[in-house]
């Protein structure tokens, strides 16, 4: 699966709230984009996630332009104002809101087993603007590839958040290496320190010899390495964890799991 952006544009001339940007994302070669200004990387998110369409230019998805299946494909994952949970909320908190909305078991035993599989049973209440950035990412990434039908995501500007870049991408390398299609909307200095950092071996595409697709390209601000139909409002008070919701029949997942 091959997303690509080829110089998509939001506006006319200096100060357009999108300038043009070319960026390609396939399975185990993920994509950067590096945008400026404040709304700039919420914007280039929802173009690339089939949200909103540019005035100029094309997004398209193994070739085709279809805004219904790359918004299918696709979720957003911590765009602010769009797919950003509420700082205060804890990762458990997040976790059960996540679970039940990709339909699957929310009870106390799920959310624990899904936080035990990651390595986040210490900070299962932990506000979230208190987890350190790979953590986030990590969670809300995994949670993200729990909703029917997505298999690919685009992560919008984890470098806000602090921390190390090689940290946080070593968790975008790490959803490539399993075939997740990952186009990470970034800043100029993030991306900088992306493409000084060594080249990972992300393994090879199970599918590139049946359909020998073409190598990802670059654009001067990318960098190539590396929704369900609405996204998640989080709704849960900030204090104390919800009650517990019913168990269903089904199973709890587990990160890297098939999903139901």
């Amino acid at each position: 699966m091959r997303l690509e952006l080829d110089q998509v544009a939001l506006g006319d001339g200096p100060g357009a709230p999108l300038p043009a940007v070319s960026v390609v994302a396939d399975r185990r070669a993920p994509g950067f984009v590096a945008v400026e200004t404040e709304g700039a990387p919420t914007l280039a998110s929802l173009v690339a996630g089939g949200r909103m369409a540019p005035d100029r230019g094309r997004v398209t998805l193994d070739g085709s332009e279809d805004a219904d299946a790359v918004r299918a494909s696709f979720a957003l994952v911590d765009t602010p104002t769009v797919a950003e949970p509420f700082s205060t909320l804890t990762v458990a908190q997040v976790t059960r809101e996540e679970l039940a909305l990709a339909g699957h078991r929310a009870d106390r035993a799920s959310v624990a087993e899904f936080l035990d599989v990651l390595g986040l049973t210490e900070h299962r209440r932990t506000r979230l603007a208190s987890l350190p950035t790979e953590l986030r990412v990590r969670l809300l990434c995994e949670l993200a590839m729990l909703r029917p039908g997505v298999e690919g995501l685009v992560l919008t500007s984890p470098e806000r958040h602090g921390g190390d870049v090689a940290a946080w991408l070593g968790v975008v390398h790490d959803l490539a290496r399993r075939g997740v299609v990952v186009l990470t909307v970034t800043g100029v200095a993030a991306l900088a320190t992306v493409r000084a950092l060594p080249a990972p071996d992300l393994g090879e595409d199970e599918d590139e010899d049946d359909d020998a697709e073409a190598a990802p390209g670059e654009d001067e601000d990318t960098e190539t390495a590396p929704d369900a139909d609405s996204d998640t409002h989080f709704d849960a008070r900030p204090d104390d964890d919800p009650a517990a919701r019913p168990d269903d029949d089904t199973a709890a997942p587990t990160p890297g799991s098939p999903r139901s």
